[in-house]
């Protein structure tokens, strides 16, 4: 049997609730892709033994660094390195984005609030 397609917007729109409650699109070796529609605001986190990747599927989103902001735009990709603070946070209505990570990150990183997320769920 082949491996199951699926069309990440169509998911997040069908599956995910809330903002800020990703869920596990699929397992990459010892990471996974993770989608997650954003909000207004999140909290200011760093990861510290983990690189995070964004890539914008829909929407606006900017992720704000203590030293300036990033805006980024559907197509659009960065990846925040480890240690380094930051905050993302939704430029459009409830964006979708899809996140590339180590399976053990946490959304908060090392800030622990009411927006982390310990039992991730699956599209």
């Amino acid at each position: 049997m082949p491996p199951r397609k699926i069309n990440l917007v169509e998911a997040a729109e069908r599956t995910i609730t809330k903002v800020w409650d990703p869920h596990i699109a699929g397992d990459v070796n010892d990471s996974q892709a993770k989608v997650a529609k954003f909000g207004e605001l999140f909290d200011w986190h760093a990861h510290q033994n983990e690189d995070e990747a964004f890539l914008v599927l829909r929407g606006r989103v900017a992720i704000d660094f203590r030293d300036g902001t990033v805006e980024l735009g559907e197509g659009d990709f960065i990846v925040v390195p480890k240690t380094v603070e930051h905050r993302p946070r939704s430029l459009t209505s409830e964006p979708v984005v899809l996140m590339f990570e180590p399976s053990t990150t946490l959304n908060t990183g090392d800030a622990k609030s009411d927006l982390t997320v310990t039992e991730l769920k699956r599209l």
